[in-house]
């Protein structure tokens, strides 16, 4: 890949003045050989071979980001589904592993690990359950270990017992954290069609079909893209816009792509995939929700949002894909309304609702993504959440997620502070009339006619 000196002086522009950074490199590692009866065994398996694996995952990260001027915003592990590592322990609590992951990812000091996770969208087994029953004290009790449960597919439809059974875990994780306003809910998502091969969290696991160890890479970029957009008149029409979109894209990626090449060479991993999203911070310019304002819309989640959005994420894709060998992820633009200045701003504006988010994720990259909602919020209330965004993701045929956050002892209008790139959540109204039937008829969505594609 040629990289002209015209091309190397924009990269340092887009740096320094529009804060583009790598927002993740991620080392995916197979944990499938180390399965065992003992628990004990199992956890000292686990560390040494995510320590062997990734030692030198943060001071090759490092040496890239002086060499080539590029920050590198996170560095990360994703590892095997844990509830598959498990199986053959008898053991009914699986938190030590999640203590093993945190012992891991700080020796490695790495910034969070992904993969205390199960993929349940067509039954449970006893230890998918046992893992979905750990998870509210495995977050509560580390600081650096993600979780994610897949829960429906197009192939399989809706998992609907698990469904209800995340929806208790999303609320125990809260209790579990109020005194770090409910932060355990901030590193758990709940997937239809999860993707193995994503670099970000809390969603990121180390799929069956990869191999042994695998670096994936996501970018970011949306105070680049913002500023490019900003060049246009507001005259220009979206054909234009569209283009703008596409060429910003294409850049961008080119950074990503070259890093992930040299991260892969210099660690002995397979190069993965490059993960196109627009991923927001809550510095300001870095917004998604600014990009969609300077496409047109008066203040995002106003009229003409998901429209906006649905251009925005297609052209990235279009932009990107030619940047890169191998693009996969998620892909997009997400819309993570703690991890973003200007969705922050509308949510407090009254601009943004639950049910415009809703409308948003059938066309962005993920879905709801951290959103804090007033803590008497039912657990019925937050199944009802997930499964109307599971069936978007199940009926559409893409991945849609839910990161929601029940602000336990506060109410709508109050904050919740994170700090970092976790950013502020503003508590937002939620739809309180779910009933309590629904949650609990269980069963399965059925997979829907379009999976039917053989």
């Amino acid at each position: 890949m040629a990289i002209t000196p015209e091309e190397v002086v924009e990269t340092r522009n887009m740096v320094s003045q529009q804060n583009l950074d790598l927002r993740t490199i991620t080392m995916g590692i197979s944990l499938l050989g180390c399965a065992d009866e003992s628990m004990e065994r199992m956890c000292s398996k686990v560390y040494e071979r995510i320590t062997n694996t990734a030692q030198n995952l943060v001071p090759v990260a490092d040496a890239l980001e002086r060499e080539y001027g590029i920050p590198i915003a996170n560095k990360r592990v994703s590892v095997t589904p844990i509830a598959q590592v498990a199986a053959s322990c008898p053991d009914e609590d699986l938190t030590p592993l999640a203590h093993t992951m945190n012992r891991a990812a700080q020796t490695l000091g790495i910034d969070f690990m992904g993969g205390f996770s199960a993929l349940v969208q067509k039954g449970m087994g006893t230890t998918d359950r046992r893992l979905i029953n750990s998870i509210p004290e495995a977050l509560a009790t580390t600081e650096r270990v993600c979780s994610s449960v897949n829960v429906a597919s197009v192939r399989a439809g809706i998992n609907m017992d698990a469904v209800l059974l995340m929806a208790q875990a999303i609320r125990d994780a809260a209790e579990a954290t109020t005194h770090i306003d409910c932060y355990g809910a901030a590193k758990l998502v709940v997937f239809s069609n999860m993707v193995e091969d994503s670099p970000f969290m809390a969603g990121a696991i180390h799929g069956s079909g990869e191999a042994d160890a695998v670096i994936n890479v996501g970018v970011s970029g949306p105070g680049v893209m913002a500023a490019a957009l900003a060049e246009l008149p507001e005259s220009a029409d979206l054909m234009e816009v569209a283009e703008r979109i596409k060429q910003t894209a294409f850049k961008i990626t080119r950074a990503g792509e070259l890093m992930s090449r040299e991260a892969a060479r210099r660690l002995g991993a397979q190069k993965g995939i490059v993960d196109l999203s627009l991923a927001p911070t809550p510095a300001a310019g870095d917004s998604v929700a600014r990009i969609l304002e300077i496409i047109g819309v008066g203040e995002c989640g106003g009229p003409g949002t998901t429209c906006a959005l649905a251009l925005l994420n297609d052209a990235v894709k279009k932009g990107g894909v030619m940047a890169s060998s191998s693009v996969g992820g998620l892909s997009g633009a997400f819309i993570p309304v703690s991890e973003d200045a200007g969705m922050i701003r509308a949510a407090r504006d009254g601009a943004l609702s639950l049910e415009k988010l809703e409308a948003m994720t059938c066309v962005c990259s993920v879905g709801l993504d951290m959103i804090a909602v007033p803590g008497d919020t039912s657990v019925e209330t937050i199944a009802g959440i997930i499964a109307d965004e599971m069936a978007i993701g199940v009926i559409n045929g893409k991945t849609t997620a839910v990161r929601l956050i029940p602000a336990i002892g506060h109410k709508e209008g109050d904050v919740l502070e994170f700090g970092g790139l976790f950013g502020s959540a503003p508590v937002m109204p939620v739809n309180q009339h779910a009933g309590t039937v629904f949650a609990h008829r269980g069963g399965r969505f059925p997979a829907p006619l379009n999976s039917l594609r053989n």
